[in-house]
């Protein structure tokens, strides 16, 4: 048999912008300004065609997992996304207790809706709560209400998801470190078995960087934002979520198997405008616009802006880049000596680990993981 790969549909549409989002996402407002005739309505159909296409391209390969992913896929009616699903089963094949994911917004799902889509299939939903604190939310420009999140996560368990996660974000602006308890404590509070927590990027060309460039916001020190990531390390394992990612905390068999793949350098096709694809060291993503994807698909043609292949070199690094974010580690002997050992004796590694050939971030390790990993990637000795 084939071996499996990864599914990630990208659904372009929210209903608002949040300041700090840089993804490529699209409000109802941009895309009629742009004159842009793909909709929530239609969007299925455009997939539909990519979905062919790349079944053609690649035939028979079963699906192991799929993620959708956004933008707000929960803003597509229910019925909607069980019609990808049923199309990428006819073209591809799902394995059999595939994980499946959709992000949603709290605001952007009924109990209705989620028993809908759970009856579909769908058995993994991960929210957006950000923060459990108004003052916070409105400041990242979130349109939810805390009350809400904790009911939509509740309705999701009523109806049966098997694995909910939450999404936080810490060191937003004005957050204080009881700001950041709270919600810790109120995401802890819900029937979860999977929790990501991120340190707020400012990205370029956003709102949100606009207001830091104009004096409107200061965002808080490194030495505040480490705090905040122990904080709520050390809540979430004492709640038993164990960390398996650097920025990802799970119940046992809560893990992400999406992500995952991702991490461990598998085969994935994303299907939608801007979405990145990867098969057998070949990266490839698809034009950003969806006005633009609708027309290279209407002329059947793949949607793709560019493509690569990565040398031994870039494969190695990545490998690197990704697997020591991991609470799996890497094997010592694979990483330049020098630099682990150094890695070792700042407090970077654990030394139990090391001991026995693992190369597995600390606290410390995982504060500096960034800076970790670039010691490795720009010290490697490659052919």
């Amino acid at each position: 048999m084939s071996q499996s790969f990864s599914a990630y549909i990208h659904v372009p549409f929210c209903s608002s912008r949040c300041g700090y989002c840089d993804f490529n996402t699209y409000t109802a407002l941009e895309l009629s300004r742009d004159g842009t005739t793909i909709s929530q309505a239609n969007y299925v159909e455009t997939l539909a065609i990519e979905i062919e296409m790349a079944a053609n391209q690649l035939g028979q390969r079963p699906i192991s997992t799929i993620f959708f992913g956004g933008g707000t896929p929960t803003l597509l009616i229910p019925s909607a996304i069980e019609t990808t699903l049923v199309r990428l089963e006819d073209q591809f094949g799902i394995v059999e207790g595939a994980e499946i994911t959709t992000e949603a917004n709290p605001e952007s799902v009924t109990k209705s809706s989620l028993a809908q889509l759970r009856e579909a299939g769908l058995n993994r939903i991960s929210f957006g709560m950000q923060s459990a604190v108004p003052h916070v939310l409105s400041t990242l420009d979130r349109t939810h209400s805390p009350d809400r999140l904790i009911s939509a996560v509740n309705e999701a368990k009523a109806v049966g998801f098997d694995h909910i996660s939450v999404d936080l974000i810490y060191g937003t602006p004005g957050e204080s470190l009881a700001d950041w308890r709270e919600s810790i404590d109120a995401a802890l509070d819900l029937p979860i078995d999977h929790v990501s927590a991120y340190s707020l990027i400012v990205e370029e060309g956003t709102k949100f960087a606009k207001k830091v460039s104009q004096g409107e916001v200061v965002i808080p020190d490194d030495d505040e934002t480490a705090d905040k990531y122990e904080m709520a390390s050390a809540a979430f394992e004492r709640a038993g979520l164990d960390w398996y990612e650097v920025s990802n905390w799970a119940r046992p068999g809560g893990e992400c198997k999406h992500n995952l793949a991702y991490w461990a350098g598998g085969d994935w096709w994303g299907f939608g405008p801007g979405a990145h694809s990867h098969f057998s060291g070949t990266r490839w993503w698809n034009v950003k616009h969806p006005a633009a994807y609708a027309q290279r698909l209407s002329a059947t043609e793949l949607p793709v802006m560019d493509r690569e292949t990565l040398t031994s070199n870039q494969l190695e690094v990545e490998r690197i880049m990704l697997n020591l974010r991991l609470r799996s580690g890497l094997p010592t002997q694979s990483l330049p000596a020098r630099q682990t050992r150094q890695a070792l004796e700042d407090g970077y590694f654990d030394p139990a680990s090391f001991d026995r050939g693992l190369a597995v971030l600390t606290m410390r390790g995982r504060l500096m993981a960034d800076a970790v990993v670039r010691s490795m990637v720009e010290n490697l000795s490659l052919n």
